[in-house]
């Protein structure tokens, strides 16, 4: 990882079973774009980062992207890709490739529980 934030937290927020189940129980592939720099990856990537670990992802399917700020916005690899405009954002890919589920910057839950949410849904309805 070339993140910083991206180290799992000692003390990551305590999740309830099925947030952890969610985030494991598929071959999901998550696409992490955030920055040092930003105050927003450095209060919510640390237990994101300690949620996936808690699931079990292994690092092979966890990719990082570091975001600079540049003079026409974010700048970094897959930024103009995956429409990055915001961070941190998350985006959840099936093992071929299908997005499945994003996370961008804030929400009412954590990252992990949100994505364990949309997860959650994307299953239900497949």
């Amino acid at each position: 990882m070339t993140l910083e934030t991206l180290t799992p937290a000692a003390d990551g927020d305590a999740l309830d079973d099925e947030v952890p189940d969610a985030l494991g129980a598929g071959d999901y592939r998550f696409k992490v774009w955030g920055g040092d720099w930003c105050g927003d990856c450095q209060r919510q990537l640390p237990a994101f980062a300690a949620a996936l670990d808690a699931a079990g992802v292994p690092d092979d399917r966890i990719e990082d992207f570091p975001v600079t700020k540049g003079p026409d916005g974010k700048e970094g690899d897959g930024v103009e890709e995956y429409g990055i405009d915001l961070i941190p954002t998350v985006v959840v890919e099936s093992a071929d490739g299908e997005e499945l589920a994003r996370f961008v910057e804030e929400a009412d839950v954590s990252i992990a529980a949100f994505l364990a949410r949309e997860l959650a849904e994307a299953e239900a309805s497949a």
